[in-house]
């Protein structure tokens, strides 16, 4: 043992028995006795805390890079009751420090009055680029408390962070914290805050046996705090079913605590957030807009656990009538979003859903905009005042069939099933006059009630956008039938979306939504046969085409041009809810004078669709208004409900997270992420201007590396790499890769290898009569193609030597073969 370790080891005994008598300094950690002040500092000098117990015991300074991010007030510990507030900076003077090679502790950090006493020893540990802290408590009593601060986080000021990202998907944006006491409360602990301009981020992950919960407030002195609180049972609200409220510190219930021992330990870190969150390098786009606008208005709508939805916490409120939200995580691409999301549907299944299989449209803190006697106060769930907005059916199942495509998890989907049937014969039975089109609850205009999204326009009986949706659910949910080997209800699900096509496609004179005059789907007819919504209504007919009930080319045609030219014509950065006026009659007064809210102004949360109808139409146009969306971002932060038809500005504090939907159709639409539950997919649709975009995508744990430019694609992990000129899916199980052409499972191209080395695989060509690879990793194969002509003769070459094979009943062929690098495959039948 050398010089420096025995006086070490010495220290350290004489530690234990004097409480640090001596200033003393071992690797990261400093211990000033005269100052009473203790600094660990991380491996990469990254990070740094300060704790000081000259006078009670606080973290006095959180270093980022040697920048102190906390107020004068720093991070404490402390109980507030009905009469008093007890912190750990004001404790008894007579706490107790020991440390060990890499960890420092403090004990008998003691305050409270004589009724209730709180003990704690702070655990600090340095563990590489960590610091780890373990708070255990003593409560000497039971007894009830107003808050707690287990502990509190005070930053100097609002600015220090942009927000913090939240571990259930959500995200707290501190410029939404306005007024003093603003206060937004969530049931989770862990928070990565990150600084935009500098790239500096500060991780707390939370571990323990007890509930957590956290609340972010504005507080008198304009710091920017977040208070964790660790309790028996999940907290309650303390205002109705509030997540945020303003001008109050307090948004959860008192709450009880219990006699004895309850501790939890946080992991803190330093994140380069600009590396933690890339998005890779995406050409002919702004990457750190898109970045920013994912991480805040994105996130926006993750209101608490169990809760997504727009329009947001600020509002407390959800809608469950938009189908939009598992998309969001697919493009957030953040596993605790995922998570969250599969929990939402959950509860939304248990909590949302009548017994005929009715889904309630809206989930929101308080009473009020309410059909009377439809609001729960336990669950917050309820119908509309505007009317029964019958769309909530539909976005209930297009939402769990997208979900079940990001999870994977077939129990999960499984627990659906009922739910999913439900909500769709819900709508089935809605065919009273049997035209293959469904009926809303309400009959026409007269009534003053609404069927949709759009709730104060007064669509009716039949409703094209809802029917458009339908179309879509039935088509998704059939193919979760499938998967769930029910092929009789995929097969009825299917037919009736086939059905509902046909219908839906004729002319308005025939009883369908196409009007051949306007060159435009209608909105709706009343039961009294009047047709209403000739206006150019975009949600409308973007709907149409982006789920594929409008395939025909020349309709396609006559409505985008349409809708471009009106666009160009006012110059407006996004699609209007509609070009033209509503009538008088059908719409409510908050919708007059022409353009006014959803009579004409610009409302961004349908832009999804927009972009996925031009996107096989004009790539190019599809990609201005993603690049308009980005830039209006970079000026207002997407910090409005809507944005005025006449000046282009943001208009309504009601902010709705929605309004990121065009960039969740960035990736879904033109970068083509389109994962499957048993596979990674990808089918894009690029412009030249996007060539060269790289990044990678974590589906299930696997991270993939994607490199796309047009007609050029190749996506690797650990195991197998694979380029391919057109759309595609993959997935590696064992020794064993499967090749989805098309993304698709009409035919299947598997390759097992016999040792565990890395299959690459190289697509030629993939053609209806011809299918050519190149395996590019030497090793022994056996190649088995599914989905050929049953029972045909085909042929297949390898590198220009050719054999006959027939194909068997299946419609299956196997070849086997030792491969060099580049050999070279090609089957096709024998004409």
């Amino acid at each position: 043992m050398n010089l420096r370790s025995i006086y070490i080891v010495a220290l350290m005994l004489l530690s234990w028995h004097t409480g640090f008598a001596l200033n003393s300094e071992t690797p990261g950690i400093t211990h000033n006795t005269t100052a009473k002040t203790i600094t660990l500092t991380v491996d990469d000098k990254k990070l740094t805390i300060l704790i000081d117990y000259s006078s009670g015991c606080i973290v006095k300074q959180l270093n980022i890079k040697g920048v102190n991010a906390l107020s004068a007030s720093g991070v404490y510990t402390g109980i507030t009751t009905k009469n008093a507030v007890f912190t750990s900076s004001t404790a008894l003077p007579v706490v107790k420090v020991n440390q060990k090679l890499n960890e420092a502790i403090i004990s008998n950090i003691s305050y409270g009055d004589n009724a209730l006493t709180v003990t704690e020893t702070w655990r600090f540990k340095i563990a590489g680029d960590k610091i780890s802290w373990k708070i255990t408590r003593q409560y000497s009593t039971n007894a009830q408390l107003e808050d707690m601060a287990l502990p509190k986080w005070n930053f100097a000021n609002l600015a220090v962070w942009k927000g913090g990202i939240l571990d259930n998907g959500g995200m707290v944006w501190c410029k939404y914290l306005k007024q003093v006491d603003d206060t937004y409360g969530v049931h989770t602990g862990g928070v990565t805050f990150w600084n935009a301009e500098s790239g500096n981020g500060f991780r707390i992950s939370p571990a323990t046996n007890s509930a957590i919960a956290t609340k972010y407030s504005h507080n008198a002195n304009n710091e920017f705090t977040a208070t964790q609180l660790v309790t028996n049972n999940a907290l309650q609200q303390r205002y109705d079913l509030s997540r945020f409220v303003s001008k109050r510190a307090n948004v959860f219930a008192a709450f009880d605590v219990q006699k004895g021992q309850t501790s939890v330990e946080y992991t803190l870190q330093y994140i380069d957030y600009f590396k933690e969150y890339t998005r890779g390098t995406l050409p002919g786009i702004d990457a750190a807009a898109v970045r920013e606008l994912l991480n805040t208005t994105g996130r926006y709508g993750v209101v608490d656990n169990n809760i997504i939805g727009a329009n947001g916490w600020l509002t407390n409120w959800k809608c469950l009538h938009e189908p939009f939200f598992a998309q969001v995580g697919m493009a957030l691409n953040d596993v605790n979003y995922t998570k969250n999301m599969s929990a939402t549907l959950n509860q939304e299944r248990d909590q949302a859903m009548l017994a005929d299989g009715r889904v309630l449209s809206r989930w929101h803190n308080v009473p009020g905009d309410e059909i009377k006697g439809t609001y729960n106060t336990k669950t917050g769930y309820y119908e509309a005042m505007w009317g029964y907005t019958i769309d909530s059916q539909t976005g209930y199942v297009i939402n769990a069939s997208e979900q079940f495509d990001i999870n994977g998890d077939v129990d999960w989907l499984k627990s659906h099933q009922t739910s999913c049937e439900k909500a769709l014969d819900w709508m089935i039975k809605r065919d009273a006059n049997n035209n293959g089109i469904f009926e809303m609850l309400n009959n026409n205009i007269a009534e003053k009630k609404a069927s949709d999204w759009l709730d104060i326009v007064w669509a009716s009986y039949e409703n094209a956008f809802v029917n458009a949706q339908l179309y879509e659910a039935l088509n998704l949910w059939a193919n979760c039938e499938k998967v769930l080997g029910n092929q009789q209800k995929a097969t009825y699900y299917a037919a009736v979306a086939a059905r509902l096509k046909a219908a839906f496609n004729k002319p308005i004179e025939e009883g369908g939504f196409w009007s051949p005059a306007k060159k435009q789907y209608v909105y709706w007819r009343d039961n009294d046969g009047s047709v209403h919504g000739d206006n150019l209504v975009t949600p409308v007919n973007f709907a149409a085409i982006a789920f594929g009930i409008c395939d025909d080319k020349q309709r396609i045609a006559q409505v985008l041009d349409q809708i471009e030219q009106r666009n160009n014509q006012e110059k407006l950065f996004h699609w209007p809810l509609c070009y033209d006026s509503f009538t008088q009659a059908e719409v409510s007064p908050g919708n007059w004078p022409f353009p006014k809210y959803e009579n004409g102004d610009i409302f961004p949360t349908w832009g999804y669709m927009g972009i996925r109808a031009y996107v096989h139409y004009d790539k190019g146009i599809a990609l201005k208004f993603i690049n308009n969306i980005l830039a209006q971002y970079k000026k207002d932060g997407l910090s409005s409900q809507r944005y005025s038809r006449v000046t282009q500005l943001g208009l309504g504090d009601d902010i709705l997270a929605g309004i990121s939907t065009s960039i969740t159709a960035l990736y879904r639409d033109i970068y083509g992420i389109r994962p499957k539950w048993n596979r990674m997919g990808i089918e894009p649709n690029l412009s030249p201007v996007l060539n060269g975009t790289a990044f990678t995508y974590t589906l299930r744990g696997i991270k993939y590396n994607l490199k796309l430019s047009t007609n050029n694609y190749s996506m690797s992990t650990t195991g197998f790499a694979v380029k391919c000129n057109s759309a595609f899916g993959a997935n590696k199980t064992g020794n064993s890769l499967t090749f989805y052409p098309g993304n698709r499972e009409e035919m299947l191209l598997k390759i097992k290898s016999a040792s565990v080395h890395s299959i690459n695989l190289t697509i030629d060509n993939w053609a209806e009569n011809q299918f050519r690879w190149t395996i590019t990793s030497a090793d022994n194969y056996e190649f088995t193609l599914n989905g050929l002509q049953p029972s045909t003769n085909y042929q297949y070459t390898i590198n220009g030597l050719s054999q006959k094979v027939k194909t068997t009943a299946e419609g299956s062929l196997i070849i086997k073969k030792v491969c060099r690098p580049g050999a070279k495959f090609v089957v096709k039948p024998i004409v």
